[in-house]
């Protein structure tokens, strides 16, 4: 069976496992008080071009998003979101659960815009009412689609004319960054946004996102956030190698561009075999439309995810590559297909 079920299926980059071996019977000190995330620190901020910020490693995504939103925002406060967007369909009610309602836009392609953004707003118009106060994006979306810079600007200017803040789901960056569409630099990120983090576990770490705090007034007193919400980890050395190891030089990019690579080989293979896709194909999430009849048949040699169900007939899956995707599983698809047509 070849795996296109996710892009965290397999453990790390060797590279990030050999300096976690190099390090391992290194005394560190604590909570991401030692020296190798104090360089992987140093290195982040040299990518973006940008000193004055503060980076804190956290476990998990879904514990980023928490963290940031029941932090930043007031009891009665509420966030908008893609109605794809993670925190609305995957977290388990997890923002929900810290008192905070996500208020879910409908969106065609995963994305918000300025309209649907002050839509968001023109709803909720007095105290009877949860006052928006945050923007949450995700590049790439659940979708798989991207937000060009022009996009982001955009986004950016309604958010500070409603004094709103915007808040960057970065799980997949690697994929959204390195992917041909893309126009956006760290740099742009980092100044467009007051808020997001650069997701490692789905791009070569064991496990660890980096969150970056632009806005300098959501800075002060956020470790005890962190402490609180049970993601200060003793061993924050063990994430803080991981991101040293992938940004010490070009290898995060070279993980999110070969993600990528396989993607594209993918959606050329179905492409020229007559299929069309739910949402276009730009990074490593790909959601082509099959036939019901032949995804029984897939499924024997696959392993993937249903999205959604077009009609009676046909169903949007997703397929998604990751940095360990292999060529050979890659041709075996390409088989698959050539012979499913014969």
């Amino acid at each position: 069976m070849y795996s296109f079920m996710n892009d965290y299926s397999e453990g790390a980059h060797p590279r990030v496992l050999e300096l976690l071996m190099k390090a391992n019977l290194e005394q560190n000190t604590g909570y991401g008080e030692d020296t190798h995330t104090a360089k992987a620190k140093e290195y982040i901020k040299k990518w973006m071009n940008k000193e004055d910020v503060d980076i804190h490693f956290i476990p998990g995504g879904t514990q980023t998003n928490l963290l940031v939103i029941s932090s930043f925002l007031k009891s009665y406060q509420c966030v908008i979101a893609a109605d794809t967007g993670h925190i609305n369909v995957h977290e388990t009610g997890a923002i929900e659960a810290t008192g905070h309602k996500v208020v879910a836009m409908p969106c065609m392609d995963g994305k918000l815009t300025p309209a649907i953004i002050q839509a968001a707003l023109d709803h909720h118009t007095d105290e009877h009412m949860v006052q928006p106060k945050m923007v949450y994006i995700s590049n790439s979306t659940e979708l798989g689609t991207i937000y060009t810079k022009a996009e982001l600007a955009a986004i950016h200017h309604i958010c500070k004319a409603n004094g709103l803040l915007l808040f960057m789901d970065g799980a997949r960056m690697g994929s959204a960054l390195t992917c041909k569409a893309n126009d956006l630099e760290l740099s742009d990120i980092a100044e467009l946004v007051d808020v997001f983090y650069i997701g490692g576990t789905k791009n070569g770490a064991l496990l660890g996102e980096a969150l970056i705090i632009c806005k300098e007034e959501l800075k002060a007193d956020f470790r005890y956030s962190i402490k609180q919400r049970g993601a200060l980890m003793a061993k924050g050395f063990v994430v803080g190698i991981q991101f040293e190891a992938l940004f010490q030089d070009n290898l995060f990019f070279e993980l999110g561009a070969h993600a990528n690579e396989m993607a594209q080989e993918i959606a050329s293979i179905l492409s020229k075999n007559g299929y069309s896709f739910y949402a276009e194909p730009i990074t490593n999430q790909l959601f082509p439309i099959l036939p019901n009849a032949l995804l029984a048949k897939l499924e024997k040699e696959f392993l993937f995810s249903v999205q959604k169900k077009i009609d009676d007939d046909n169903s949007a899956i997703r397929f998604v590559t990751s940095w360990a995707t292999t060529a050979k599983s890659v041709e075996a698809l390409h088989e698959f297909f050539n012979n499913y047509i014969k």
